[in-house]
Parts: structure tokens; sequence; C-alpha cells
């Protein structure tokens, strides 16, 4: 499946994703007042794998300018549609990737990406991409599933769905080879939490600088 087909997959996928309820309600608001408490009212944000634009809603109020983006149009479509009904002048959304951003070098203040790092094809590419965008000494926060630590049925499972167009690509790697990646991009790892509140929930919430 390319990229091409990922992005269609998540259009397909984007009403029902919009209608979905969050799983863990108090990890979600955690992340979001962990995240609202590093960013500065002067900062530039860009957030990757925005969705629907949940976060973006919530976060863009409080900095100077907030671009979010995803790979899917139609995720973007509904986003923008949520935000006519509140206009926030800080915020933007557009159908982009991270690659697609690489020129805009060290324009950002802080990225983020959550539930992002998993669904790229090339993850130290990526990462080093999210590293040229940020201004010197910038933030990079994700929260990330790390499939790696799974039920190993999940793992099995992946390709013949992926094989069937029941799902994207999905990167495959354990928490301590994500800080590795990040780390290798040029990062400093600053801290690696946990915010899940019910469940086996293996998505680390990583703040790292740009070294």
């Amino acid at each position: 499946m390319s990229t091409e087909n990922d992005a269609r997959f998540w259009d397909r996928a984007s009403r029902k994703y919009a209608l979905a309820a969050v799983a863990d309600r108090a990890g979600y608001e955690r992340t979001l007042e962990r995240t609202g408490a590093m960013l500065r009212p002067g900062d530039r944000v860009l957030e990757l794998g925005c969705g629907t634009g949940t976060t973006a809603l919530r976060l863009a109020r409080d900095v100077r300018c907030y671009l979010a983006t995803d790979i899917s149009a139609e995720m973007i479509a509904i986003a923008e549609q949520k935000l006519s009904a509140g206009r926030i002048p800080s915020l933007v959304f557009r159908t982009a990737t991270a690659e697609a951003l690489a020129s805009r070098e060290g324009r950002f203040d802080a990225v983020l990406g959550f539930n992002y790092l998993h669904l790229v094809r090339d993850l130290p590419h990526t990462l080093r991409d999210i590293h040229a965008l940020l201004a010197a000494g910038g933030l990079f926060v994700s929260k990330t599933p790390c499939v790696g630590e799974m039920n190993p049925l999940i793992r099995l499972a992946l390709p013949a769905m992926r094989a069937l167009g029941q799902a994207p690509y999905a990167g495959v790697f354990r928490t301590e080879e994500l800080s590795q990646h990040i780390c290798t991009a040029g990062f400093d790892v600053l801290t690696t939490e946990n915010h899940a509140t019910r469940g086996n929930d293996h998505r680390p919430y990583i703040v790292a600088r740009k070294r």
C-alpha cells in the first residue's frame, strides 16, 4: 500500500473517525494539559497528523500561529467545518505531510505529532524533516502507539488487513527504539511519560528538544 493509498484509507475513514469517542478521555486531557503548559503565546506551532482537528482547536488559541496538517483531505475538510463554527485567527488547516513542508526550515517553535509516527513509512526520514522544520532549541512532542509492545496477534494481523484495504501502513517498534530514532535525528529526549488512565496503552508521550 502506497502513501496515496494511505491517504485514501483515511479519506474513507474520516466520517467514522470524526464520530468516534476518545477511548481514554482522562488520558487525552492529561496530554492536552501537559502540552499546552509547554507552549508559549509567541510560539509558531505545527501539528502533523491532526485528523479532524480536535486537538488543534483546543491548543491553537494560546499561541501566535498554529498550522495543523494531515495526509487526508477529507479529514482536513471536517476540521475546517469545525473551525468555521468558531473562528480562531491563529489556526490554519492544510493537507500536507512533514516531507511536503520540509522547505519551511526553522519555521516552528514546536512540532506536535499525536498518533502519527507509527503511520509514517520512513520514520528516520520523517524525524529528520521534523528536526529541520524546528527553530534552534524547538520542541518535538509526540504520543504514538508502539506496535512492537502490543499483542503479537495485532502485528500478525496487520499485513493481511493492509492487503484487504482495512488498515493503513503501521510501523512496528518499541519505546526504546522510537527514542533512539528521535535521538539519532538530532534531538535530546527530555521526558517519556505514560498518560494512560485505563488498560494497557503502549503510547509513550515523548518530549524532545532540537540540538
